[in-house]
């Protein structure tokens, strides 16, 4: 065997933590160093406060925003259940009405879904069959009761790159809010908030080899955006988001956006390398097909799907690479991603998710590209 442990080829569901974060996060775990809580007044409280406000400098400057714009979340969900609930409820008396897509993940989904029962409306655009969304249709389904558009940056599934520069133009002439899950895509694609129309976005560590646990949302400042909060008992971050928070993770999260954006560039040449290595190998195979469009792709993915063989057969033959069949977040269910792009249900369980990351490396791939043409030859054999 190649290694004692399958090869690690889902960077998309999570990323291992990066040891320069980790080296960062441990002083604040101690008792000889910042691991009071940043709301005490005394040594101990204003160093664990310093460490935090240090990283919300660190994750605003990697957007080209302002500190206060960064409010701290448990993650990306949280961060999405926040923007949207928050801006629905604050801003209901001028509309009712929410713009989303049909693939969004389903902390939005399920969010909206929501809303819906407390008499929000929401339209969910279906993509092309590359995943991507006619920017058309989204200004033809605004109304004049429509208070937010709630759009993912990148694709978790499929690793398509939506064009929220256009989209934000939209929302923007129309005088709609305008969100943005960027789980994927933050420190990974280059942002700058004060070019680009977004009034909210959600981030998470744990994409970009930060810890698991922490992320933030953007809050646009200028002008002011007000939003109803989902948590109550305190008044940490002006009560937006309320809850002691977690030192360690915090400066984890934001070492982890200071190296993005120090490696960013590098890494993406890298990686995009290494993807379409991994493409040119294997796209030769019978019946393979790709799911989402090639060129307007993040670096790291491939989503690929083959006609003729059972899904769950190839993941179990495929035991030495440690990838998925879709987003971890549907619980085995068929990929309504994929449903949405007009793909057929038989296709949809023969799917593989392959991302890859910043501790692949070119002799994995090539291992992986062996290993998939030789399963796949096999199970055509059968």
């Amino acid at each position: 065997m190649f290694k004692k442990t399958p090869i690690y080829l889902d960077y998309m569901a999570t990323t291992p933590v990066d040891p320069r974060v980790m080296e960062k996060m441990l002083p604040y775990l101690l008792q000889e160093s910042g691991f009071g809580n940043p709301s005490s007044k005394h040594f101990y409280g204003y160093q664990a406060k310093d460490a935090i406000e240090t990283a919300r400098a660190q994750v605003a400057d990697l957007f080209n925003t302002e500190p206060g714009s960064i409010v701290w979340t448990s993650g990306a969900t949280e961060a999405n259940n926040l923007a949207i609930k928050g801006a629905a409820l604050f801003y209901q008396r001028q509309g009712k009405h929410i713009i989303t897509c049909q693939t969004e993940h389903k902390s939005v989904l399920d969010t909206c879904k929501y809303l819906a029962t407390q008499g929000f409306a929401v339209t969910y655009l279906q993509p092309n069959s590359d995943g991507l969304l006619n920017i058309e249709r989204i200004e033809q389904a605004i109304r004049q009761d429509t208070i937010l558009i709630s759009i993912m940056h990148v694709n978790n599934e499929i690793g398509v790159i939506q064009d929220i520069a256009a989209i934000g133009e939209i929302a923007a002439k129309h005088g709609t809010l305008f969100h943005v899950d960027a789980a994927q895509s933050a420190g990974k694609i280059s942002m700058d908030l004060k070019q680009l129309k977004i009034d909210l976005m959600s981030i998470s560590a744990h994409k970009i080899y930060g810890p698991k646990g922490i992320g933030a949302l953007y809050i646009r400042q200028q002008p002011k955006l007000h939003l109803v909060p989902q948590i109550h008992g305190g008044e940490q971050q002006n009560s937006v988001r309320s809850g002691t928070l977690p030192t360690h993770q915090i400066a984890g999260m934001g070492e982890a956006l200071y190296i993005a954006k120090q490696e960013m560039l590098v890494e993406n040449e890298r990686l995009l390398k290494l993807r379409n290595k991994l493409w040119d190998g294997i796209k030769h195979l019978k019946s393979i097909w790709l799911n989402g469009s090639l060129n307007n792709r993040i670096a790291n993915n491939l989503n690929i799907s083959f006609t003729d063989i059972d899904g769950e057969i190839l993941l179990a033959a495929l035991k030495d690479l440690a990838l998925s069949s879709g987003s971890t977040c549907i619980n085995g269910q068929s990929s309504y991603v994929l449903k949405a792009l007009g793909i057929d249900h038989k296709t949809i369980l023969n799917t593989l998710r392959i991302s890859i990351g910043r501790f692949t490396t070119e002799e994995e791939i090539d291992f992986t590209i062996n290993n998939i043409c030789n399963i796949i030859n096999i199970l055509h054999n059968v």
